[in-house]
């Protein structure tokens, strides 16, 4: 008797590779509110990063809720790699 087996593709999980998209997703958020509200999104997001002072990023839309949860360092090391990558 020829015992039949069924390949099947292993599935792969990626902690860094859903917390870029999370960071991606969450910034696209940021980024449409602060343009929305008619603020330079570049300068008030780098302004954020240098100072760490929330209040560089609109309410509007929960995006300074949404900024407090992105670690800096993360953020820092995404937008560099993204930058090289380019």
């Amino acid at each position: 008797m020829e015992m039949s087996f069924m390949h099947e593709q292993t599935m792969e999980f990626s902690v860094a590779h859903d917390k870029e998209s999370e960071l991606k997703r969450n910034l696209t958020i940021i980024y449409d509110a602060l343009r929305e509200k008619g603020y330079n999104p570049i300068n008030q997001i780098v302004g954020y990063i240098l100072s760490e002072d929330p209040t560089y990023i609109t309410t509007h839309k929960n995006a300074r809720s949404l900024i407090r949860h992105i670690d800096r360092d993360e953020l820092l090391q995404a937008l560099v790699k993204s930058y090289l990558q380019a």
